[in-house]
């Protein structure tokens, strides 16, 4: 018995290292370009746009900073979207788990009609919404240029919902239902039980928020143009332009400073992340 165990053990072993031999090169290939986008940070135009690519880290990374800094306001915009983040990625985890837990927990009339209009909303393109939404804001609502038009119209979430109800299906009824018996009100039951129990599910979600409004681009593009309210993707988008060579590396530097807390963050969570996004597939 113990020799086939081990016999097993090698063979998952071996199984495993020809699976990383495999998806090494294909990691390598995945790596390169923010390889060369960290190293190009750290080197003057000159040697970007030079015939032989710089292969190895320069000097030129706090020039090309302080660069960024003063012809972007890239700091405000950093810090702009460091806020936009959290606050979106806070209050669309909130309410998903609402949404969620209402559609999993509870009956009323018209569920069944809203929860497939729910779905239906995954199938409209947002290139189909976003100008109405921009009138709605910018206009009627004259929000244009605050954070609160970047940060509040995009807080529904489809997905989000979805997966929180799919999360909050996997729950046992029977915890639900003793501390009713206790009882429990149902904002304690929502808040002091059932939120524990799909925590990593909700920090799952919480990433992948947070995640998705620090790289968004077009939205903040429409709706906060101005250099005072504008995120780090529009600040950086904002020095490629037509009439001009772009500093590539002053703009190399402000990806570099955008994506390494995000690949850190992800390196550092990602057992988390990979439990919660299981944890959410459960029902």
């Amino acid at each position: 018995m113990s020799a086939g165990r081990s016999g097993g053990s090698a063979r998952e072993r071996r199984q495993g290292l020809w699976l990383t031999l495999l998806l090494l090169p294909l990691a390598l290939l995945w790596l390169a370009p923010l390889y060369l986008m960290a190293v190009f940070a750290t080197q003057p135009d000159e040697a970007i746009l030079s015939a032989s690519v710089p292969l190895r880290p320069g000097g030129e990374l706090l020039a090309n900073l302080s660069r960024i800094v003063e012809i972007a306001r890239f700091d405000r915009a950093l810090a702009n979207s460091v806020l936009v983040a959290l606050a979106y990625a806070l209050l669309s985890a909130g309410l998903s788990s609402l949404a969620g837990y209402a559609f999993a927990r509870y009956s009323f009339r018209g569920k069944g009609a809203l929860f497939g209009l729910l779905v239906a909303t995954l199938t409209v393109p947002y290139a189909v919404v976003i100008i109405p939404q921009y009138v709605l804001v910018a206009r009627d609502l004259s929000l244009a240029n605050t954070l609160i038009a970047v940060v509040v119209p995009p807080l529904f979430n489809a997905l989000g919902v979805l997966f929180m109800r799919q999360t909050f299906l996997g729950l046992p009824q029977e915890i639900v239902e003793a501390a009713r018996l206790d009882g429990a009100s149902e904002l304690r039951i929502f808040l002091r039980i059932a939120l524990p129990l799909v925590r990593p599910a909700l920090a799952a979600l919480f990433i992948i928020l947070f995640l998705a409004s620090w790289n968004n681009y077009l939205w903040p593009l429409l709706v906060a143009p101005d250099p005072a309210a504008r995120t780090a993707p529009v600040a950086l988008g904002s020095l490629i332009t037509v009439n001009s060579v772009p500093p590539w590396g002053a703009l190399m530097s402000g990806a570099t400073l955008m994506t390494v807390p995000m690949v850190a963050l992800f390196v550092f969570l990602q057992r988390q992340f990979v439990s919660g996004i299981t944890a959410g597939a459960v029902k």
